[in-house]
């Protein structure tokens, strides 16, 4: 307050200086004899001056702005204004300024608690202290300004809650609550009597609910069953035309999406999904995560499940998937496009040379320039900038180089994004910034920061709600009878279409997406157990998102000029076009997130290569501080599917920046050992090269897919 203080004095110094030299200007133009101006001159001081102070009172503190401005040259006062706006305060008296917000100029309040709340307290605890209050209104009388603006104030609260989260209502385990707060709405409002009636609606369906619980549970217990494997077609996808397939998905992911509880993505509850008793939460966003990955699988069987296809043949479901993909993008649908280019991107079809080899060379062109919209550099840069441009934009800025053929321009068209990057933000908020002052006050400044967020998913869902999309059964039929693969399913699929080679000398850096792990104790025994959980590939991709660091790793394709087998395929398949040959690019992974201060042990997220007869290159290793080098080749070795038991046959190499080398000791604490510059490491064995022959014993492979790249300290700078 001191400081408060002396920048008060500093600030009244400055007006008082700056009245002076304006009086003694205006006095000297007054009495000078230059001989008048043609132009009329009149002189303004435009300095606008803003004290920014905290002020607290009885268990809230505010932040007040106080606008001072100088007034015009005929008038000796300057003008101000005073707003302010809760930072911090008891979860009673978050509550309580509910009621009083409109008066005290915080008009955003109502909106962001609402929004926000669950990650603080509950909808029980809210409706208490709110009924409290009702029952002991202010005023002296009905009729009094004072109780006519809280009964204002009061309906403008409920009206809000019950409209836009009718779902905290319903929620309730029994009516008491309800049927407690009804009668002490105003009497003498129309408003307030329909917020009544809403109310008591909504407690009779919760009598019912309670009374009779079975019948309930048989009407929501109905589930579809498993397809059946053996009706599927992989093949069939060729038959659909892109737009149709492309249009279908849209369909899918945009009715999910404005079904989407934007709160359901706060960090605070999405990182605590998978404990005991929070298997209901976030449910929107598990919807979400399912089509995800049920489309990655289709992606992944289309590709794999024909084992005997050749390589040519093969080629053109990679160009079916490419150019699906791309309608996608031609209707703003960010999800399935990321779905679709993360499963080429996985390990089982990025190691598949020959039929890469045999793609069309447009086709893998436009193929990476889909890839570079997600492209993890600047967290997203281009991914971000795209939601800003064509967010709320009927079209798709497309090139028309790219694609000037794809949509009816008649029907706008809704933009639905990838989730992941507003689920990093959000939980690295929830992780850089704490949920509460060192005097145990709530933060509330942080639950604006996260309204701003769940600002633009709202926003985004706003443009989805008009959308008018046809439906197409037969490729819904086929869509639901791809059978769900194992990644363990998908690798053995792989090694059938191309057994293991030698990997090509040029190594291209795969991308990386990883994400800080705040529980290390759960992310090593959670690694399959979330059926419905984000960014865990092929089944669970939009997984674990601050859980564990499992993260994708890819080959190269060079170009392979072995020539194409001779194995028996349908004549249908048979490619119409010579054999291409090409070299596909990989984007390469940022660097991983330093430890965020107040989350955790000390931890860190390293690359350890280590060059495999089935080309994979990089796996992702979580190191904590605590951890030796046999422990962290250990966890290499099984990462890379070898016998983590030859782990003392190994060494651990970091590499350095200018092709330097740093030899981790072998019982060393690889941690504190290793250097900041880098985050690559090499695993090799001692006195030679890793065998080329030396075969997978894993029963478990490593996840392949891209998940979401937590920043750090780096993402903190940029969200604040």
């Amino acid at each position: 307050m001191r400081k408060n203080g002396e920048n008060e004095t500093a600030i009244s110094t400055i007006l008082k200086i700056s009245r002076k030299l304006r009086d003694c200007y205006l006095s000297g133009l007054a009495e000078g004899k230059a001989e008048p101006s043609p132009m009329k001159t009149t002189w303004y001081c435009p300095l606008d001056l803003s004290t920014v102070v905290e002020e607290e009172e009885d268990g809230v503190i505010y932040t007040v702005v106080v606008k001072q401005q100088h007034a015009l040259p005929k008038s000796p006062f300057s003008s101000g204004s005073r707003s302010q706006c809760v930072k911090a305060g008891t979860e009673e008296k978050l509550v309580l300024h509910l009621l009083h917000c409109f008066s005290m100029g915080d008009s955003s309040f109502i909106t962001i608690f609402l929004s926000t709340y669950r990650s603080f307290t509950f909808t029980e605890r809210v409706l208490d202290i709110l009924t409290d209050r009702l029952e002991n209104p202010p005023g002296e009388s009905e009729r009094s300004q004072t109780r006519q603006s809280f009964n204002k104030a009061v309906c403008t609260v409920f009206s809000t809650w019950l409209t836009e989260y009718p779902e905290d209502f319903q929620k309730l385990g029994e009516p008491s609550r309800l049927l407690r707060l009804a009668p002490l709405l105003p009497q003498d409002s129309s408003s307030a009597a329909d917020l009544r009636a809403r109310l008591l609606s909504i407690a009779e369906e919760l009598s019912e609910k309670a009374l009779l619980p079975d019948a309930r549970r048989e009407k929501s217990g109905v589930n579809s069953p498993p397809p059946d494997a053996s009706k599927f077609e992989p093949t069939s996808i060729l038959g659909f035309p892109a737009p149709l397939i492309a249009e279908q998905l849209t369909k899918i992911e945009t009715e999910l999406f404005v079904r989407l509880v934007p709160y359901h993505c706060l960090g605070s509850l999405w990182s605590q999904r998978d404990k005991k008793g929070r298997e209901g939460v976030c449910w929107s966003v598990r919807a979400t995560v399912r089509q995800f990955n049920k489309l990655a699988n289709a992606v992944l069987a289309s590709c794999l499940c024909a084992t005997k296809l050749r390589s040519q043949q093969r080629a053109r479901l990679l160009e079916k998937w490419i150019s699906v993909a791309e309608e996608c993008r031609a209707r703003k649908n960010f999800s399935s496009l990321y779905a679709i280019v993360s499963a080429l991107q996985s390990n089982p079809i990025h190691r598949l040379r020959k039929t890469w080899q045999d793609t069309d060379r447009e086709a893998i062109r436009r193929y990476e320039e889909l890839s570079e919209i997600f492209s993890e550099k600047d967290n997203y840069s281009q991914s971000r900038e795209l939601l800003k441009e064509e967010g709320t934009s009927k079209f798709a800025n497309i090139d028309n180089k790219l694609n000037n053929r794809h949509v009816n321009k008649s029907n706008a068209q809704g933009t639905v994004p990838y989730l992941g990057i507003f689920l990093t933000d959000l939980t690295m908020l929830d992780t850089a910034v704490k949920d509460r002052l060192d005097n145990g006050y709530i933060n509330f400044d942080k639950r604006r920061r996260e309204f701003e967020v769940l600002a633009q998913i709202r926003l985004l869902q706003s443009s989805c709600k008009n959308c008018v999309f046809s439906t197409d059964e037969s490729f819904l039929q086929w869509y639901h009878s791809v059978p769900t693969l194992t990644e363990e399913e998908s690798y053995r699929l792989s090694n059938e279409i191309e057994a293991p080679s030698e990997p090509s000398p040029r190594v291209l850096t795969p991308t990386v997406i990883i994400t800080q792990c705040p529980d290390l104790s759960t992310s090593r025994t959670s690694l399959h157990g979330d059926s419905d959980s984000l960014f865990d590939f092929p089944n669970n991709l939009l997984s674990k998102l601050t859980k564990h660091m499992r993260s994708p790793s890819v080959s190269c394709l060079d170009v392979d000029t072995s020539p194409p087998t001779n194995d028996s395929t349908p004549a249908a398949l048979t490619p119409s076009t010579p054999t291409k040959s090409h070299r596909r690019s990989a984007s390469c992974g940022n660097n991983p997130p330093n430890n965020i201060q107040g989350s955790g042990p000390d931890m860190q997220i390293i690359r350890i290569r280590m060059d495999l007869q089935d080309g994979n290159l990089y796996r992702s290793i979580l190191v904590t501080s605590n951890d030796k080098t046999p422990t962290v080749i250990s966890s290499a070795l099984e990462k890379h599917n070898q016998d983590p038991k030859q782990a003392s046959k190994y060494e651990l190499i970091q590499l350095l920046p200018e092709g330097k080398e740093l030899v981790i000791p072998a019982t060393g604490n690889v941690f504190y050992a290793m250097t900041s510059s880098s985050v690559d490491f090499l695993l090799k064995r001692k006195g030679g090269n890793t065998p080329l022959s030396s075969q997978p014993i894993s029963t478990e492979t490593n996840a392949t897919f891209p998940r979401i790249k937590a920043k750090g300290r780096r993402l903190v700078r940029t969200l604040f």
